[in-house]
Order: C-alpha cells, then structure tokens, then sequence
C-alpha cells in the first residue's frame, strides 16, 4: 500500500500473485521487529487528511481490499520487506506496527493481523489486507468486504509467530448478534444517493396553457384535458427503470457478497445495484447493464480508475 516505491500505484489494494511465506529469507525475517514504533506524516487523498496516531482502543468498521503480488521485492512505510502471504496490513492511522483483530462482518471469522504498511490509498477503504491475511479470514475470492478492525495487544508468543510471516491462532468467531449491530453501523456509512428530478419544464407548461381560460366556456374542458398531461409527464420515470434493466446483457460487477447488507451498502456507495445470485447466497454488486460492449469497457475502466481493480465484465444470457 504505502510500500517506498509505490505509494500512490497501490490505491486499488487489489488482488495479485502472492509469495509463499516459506520464500522469506532468513535475513528479510531479521529485519522484522517491533520496534521502534513509527507513525509518520499527516497526508492527504483526494481533500482528506489523515494523521497517524497512537489510539489504544481503536475500534470501527469499513470495507477490506486485498493487496499482493505486485508489491513482491518492496518494502513497507516502516522499513520492512514486503511479503504477500504474511499475515499484515495496511492502516491509514494506527502505528506501525501495531496489532488487530479483524472480522469478516458476512461470516463473523476473526484473524489476529499485523499492521505495518500505510494505505489503502483511497477514502472508501478502512483497511487493506495481505493475501495471506486475506485467505486465513476467508476473504480472498471476495472482492472488497464489510469488516470490524479492533487494535488489541497480543502476547508476545503471537507477535513473534506474525512478524515471522505465519498465522496466529484463529480467534472465536463473533457472534451473529453482535454481527448485526456492526453491519447496521457499516450500512449507516454509506453515503445516501441523490436523486435530481427536473421539474421545470412541467411548471412552465402550465402558465403556457391558462391564455385559453380567457374563452367564455371551453375554458374549463380545457383545463380538465390540460391537467391529465401532468401525470403523463412523470411516466419517463417509470419507463427508464425497463430500460436500464433490459438495456443489453453486458455488465460490470464490481464485488460480490454472502451478506446482503455489504452489498447494499457499496451499491448505494456507487450508486450501482445488487443482483442476487440464483441460490441467494450471493449477492453482486454490479453496474449496467448496458446495450454494447464499448459502453460495459468504458464503465469498467471508470470501476478501476474508482478504486475497484478486481471489476470485471460480463455477459448475461438474455
């Protein structure tokens, strides 16, 4: 994420090729240490600032990428060499390095991880998640994830076991009940949608058609006839909702969900929508979809320049 080389080509925290944890030299295991503890420079993405600091009881929610293989041979933004199937990370804020514990908010699995990067380089993201990581908590297959980051302060026996690139014990699983508080507080991030509706033409129609009233009695048929064409002018509303669904059979699915409450979220994020797979146990994220191949392309690029690298394009049986 914020590896020395490769600060801002690292915003997607997108999927890649990862290292074996066993192709780690002994001399990379070496430089790995918790100490000193770095926190670095306030910085900015987009016109957010952001200043690392030291939070004992940092605890909140937000959406997981995964970053990987493309950053094979570099090293972190505290020295360290990066290693894919290590179970780290990359925070915004918390000091390098620090630990905790992270939950998959769809399956409730939690993992013990190892920060020691900067990043995600985008707003929408809370953290972003080795492939190592990302695969112990169940998530690698999935895209970007609804999930729970809670800084603790682990034994030594567990520190040890992560900065040598190898998993800690799983932690119990969080239970459905409290699982539900948390996605309720994710879905409450989302920023809400807003939907433009241009009434101007309607209102100025009307003073166009009231010169007629100036006639002795066709004036009142007049205005009965004139007031049916109001509703008619809302009916584009409704008929643009069949165009879109049935506008092509090219679409961009940017991510995928187990839980419905992730995917409403990022769809109301994007302003995309949510189609559920046939056996419902999944839920996608996706945009479109769209008449040609050239439109899903050009939407698909706008998905990847958006922070979304893993989007991809299909094509639906119509």
């Amino acid at each position: 994420m914020a590896a020395t080389a490769a600060l801002l080509a690292l915003a997607s925290c997108g999927g890649g090729r990862g290292n074996a944890v066993s192709t780690a030299s002994s001399a990379s295991v070496e430089r790995v240490s918790d100490y000193p503890v770095k926190l670095g420079d306030p910085f900015t993405i987009s016109t957010t600032k952001y200043t690392p600091e030291d939070v004992a009881l940092y605890d909140d929610v937000g959406l997981a990428g995964i970053y990987g293989g493309e950053l094979a041979g570099a090293t972190t933004a505290n020295g360290e060499p990066f290693v894919a199937a290590a179970i780290s990370a990359a925070h915004k804020t918390l000091p390098m390095p620090s630990y905790v514990e992270v939950t998959a908010l769809d399956t409730g699995r939690t993992i013990l991880v190892r920060i020691n990067d900067r990043g995600p380089m985008n707003n929408d993201r809370l953290i972003g998640l080795s492939e190592g990581a990302a695969r112990q908590l169940g998530i690698a297959d999935k895209g970007v994830t609804g999930v729970r980051v809670r800084r603790v302060n682990p034994p030594e026996n567990e520190r040890s076991t992560l900065r040598a690139g190898q998993p800690a014990t799983v932690r119990m699983d969080t239970p459905e009940s409290l699982l539900k508080v948390l996605r309720d507080k994710l879905a409450k991030q989302a920023k809400p949608v807003v939907v433009v509706a241009p009434p101007e033409k309607p209102v100025t129609a009307a003073p166009a058609k009231k010169e007629p009233t100036k006639a002795p009695k066709p004036a009142p048929a007049a205005k009965k006839e004139d007031a049916k064409p109001a509703p008619v002018a809302a009916k584009p509303k409704d008929e643009t909702k069949p165009k879109a669904a049935t506008g092509g059979s090219h679409v961009v699915q940017v991510a995928a969900f187990a839980s419905r409450a992730n995917a409403d979220a990022l769809a109301k994020k994007l302003g995309a929508s949510v189609a559920p797979s046939a056996d419902g146990k999944l839920f996608r994220v996706r945009f479109g979809p769209f008449a040609t191949e050239k439109e899903a392309q050009a939407a698909l690029a706008d998905a990847k320049k958006r922070g979304y690298p893993q989007a991809r394009m299909l094509r639906e049986k119509l």
